[in-house]
């Protein structure tokens, strides 16, 4: 008789979900902290040292690893594995941190700019490495859930790295403070040593090899209508943020509560929508988590109208506006995360969530350059009522993204499909002029007397594995 059984065929099907969250919360906290210093803590750093405004504009050209770091994402893709390139990185920003010590902020000499370029360079890079290893280790049906738990950790990070770590500087001194980053980023490359190997099979390196996770992209079908999707979807957010804290200081917020929104409400408010995006992923799966935590994420902004529009409502209406949008900003953002990592072909991650994170920020440099013009013009509530539409658009093309994401349910029902027996016990083999390819985590193996059969009646019942690659399944 013949029967079957789902055999695993992703590398991480042995690790459990409460391991992995626990590995995203970690590699998500090493991906956010060096981040904070270069964005947040290295200006102050410099100021107080009495670095010149010129040279501190200088330091906005730190931004661009970040931007174009889909340049050498192939390199991560094609070269060594996932794990050695975050070690690798985490001990040269280890070593980085402790360079600083011995240059003069004060007199930026060429080894300044030099060291810290190379150190955004690196996080840039570590951040690949992250993204795409945290994509081969999770099924589509998790990362839901991962994105919640990514989010809380980065967001924690960003707060240790951004504001306690200015604090350490100034109760310890400068070197204390980097000789502790530098520690926990050594900290964080001897942890990841013991990261857990993730198989994926990858192409050979060639000059055809290199293009085809780009080419693999412009080939899948509705591609101009998900590019769309990624265009508008965050195109809210990104329009209103450079707005919301000049609009704290008109309505007459101290330094000291803005500070409170930024630094304890929003960020609390943040990560528990973040999570609750996730447990929300977990259930309903993550197209319904696009569309339905993407509306409440576009909704939340009206608050700020509401705020704006109704002055006699204090500094109470502001903090319930900032508090209501960074919770469902979460929402939003964790259900995006997780649709961006759901659609990239495992083999090709590093390359194509680089393209795909790097095109949704394309709208928001636009809407950030014209921000402070558009508000001038509008005044406050009417700009942020306007920003609720800027989003809108995205959920034209929202039946058109579905196609797009994997679902662990659909691989196995497919899979099912494909190989089937009959009454004589012999396998049949549904023709089809196109191989069956499939996206989950399993493949149906045909069992004779209880031994998996990869080859039946003279027909080869298998893709070998270079030719099993995971693509959308609608």
């Amino acid at each position: 008789m013949v029967r079957g059984r789902f055999v695993g065929t992703e590398a991480g099907d042995d690790v459990t979900l409460n391991r992995k969250l626990l590995l995203i919360s970690f590699l998500y906290f090493a991906e956010g902290f060096p981040f904070g210093i270069i964005e947040q803590t290295l200006p102050i750093y410099f100021r107080i040292h009495g670095m010149s405004l010129v040279y501190l504009g200088l330091l906005s050209l730190l931004s661009l690893p970040y931007a174009l770091k889909f340049l050498w994402a192939p390199a991560i893709d094609f070269l060594g594995t996932r794990a050695r390139w975050i070690c690798a990185a985490q001990f040269l920003i280890a070593a980085l941190m402790l360079m600083l010590l011995g240059l003069n902020p004060a007199d930026p000499t060429a080894l300044l700019w030099v060291s810290i370029g190379f150190l955004a360079i690196m996080s840039a890079t570590q951040d690949i490495a992250i993204d795409s290893y945290s994509i081969e280790l999770l099924e589509t049906r998790e990362m839901g859930m991962a994105n919640g738990f990514r989010q809380a950790a980065y967001r924690v990070a960003l707060v240790l790295s951004g504001g306690i770590f200015v604090a350490v500087g100034g109760w310890l001194g400068w070197n204390a403070a980097f000789s502790i980053a530098a520690v926990v980023f050594l900290f964080c490359g001897i942890v990841s040593l013991g990261l857990p190997h993730v198989e994926v099979h990858r192409p050979s390196v060639s000059i055809s090899s290199l293009g085809a996770p780009f080419k693999d992209l412009l080939m899948r079908p509705k591609v101009i209508q998900v590019a769309m999707f990624i265009l508008f979807y965050k195109l809210s957010d990104l329009a209103m943020g450079p707005i919301v804290r000049p609009f704290w200081l008109a309505r007459g917020l101290s330094t000291a509560e803005v500070g409170l929104i930024t630094g304890t409400f929003g960020i609390i408010a943040a990560i528990a929508g973040g999570l609750a995006g996730g447990l929300f992923m977990a259930r309903f799966g993550i197209f319904h988590g696009l569309w339905f935590l993407g509306l409440w994420q576009t909704v939340s902004h009206v608050g700020y109208a509401w705020a704006a529009a109704y002055p006699e409502t204090g500094h109470l209406g502001v903090y319930i506006a900032s508090i209501s949008e960074s919770f469902c900003s979460g929402l939003g953002t964790a259900a995006f995360l997780a649709f961006l990592m759901s659609i990239c072909r495992k083999e090709y991650s590093a390359t194509q969530y680089a393209v795909l994170s790097a095109l949704f920020r394309v709208t928001g440099v636009m809407a950030g350059t014209l921000s402070g013009w558009a508000a001038e013009m509008l005044g406050y509530a009417y700009y942020f009522a306007m920003t609720f539409f800027l989003s809108l658009p995205a959920f034209v093309f929202i039946f058109d993204v579905r196609t797009w994401i994997p679902d662990n349910d659909a691989d196995q029902d497919a899979a099912a499909e494909y190989f089937s027996s009959d009454e004589d016990s012999a396998v049949q083999v549904r023709q089809s002029p196109e191989p069956v390819i499939l996206s989950g985590a399993s493949l149906y193996l045909p069992e004779v007397d209880g031994e998996p059969q990869a080859s039946l009646e003279g027909e080869d019942m298998l893709e070998e594995e270079s030719r099993i690659r995971p693509v959308a399944v609608p």
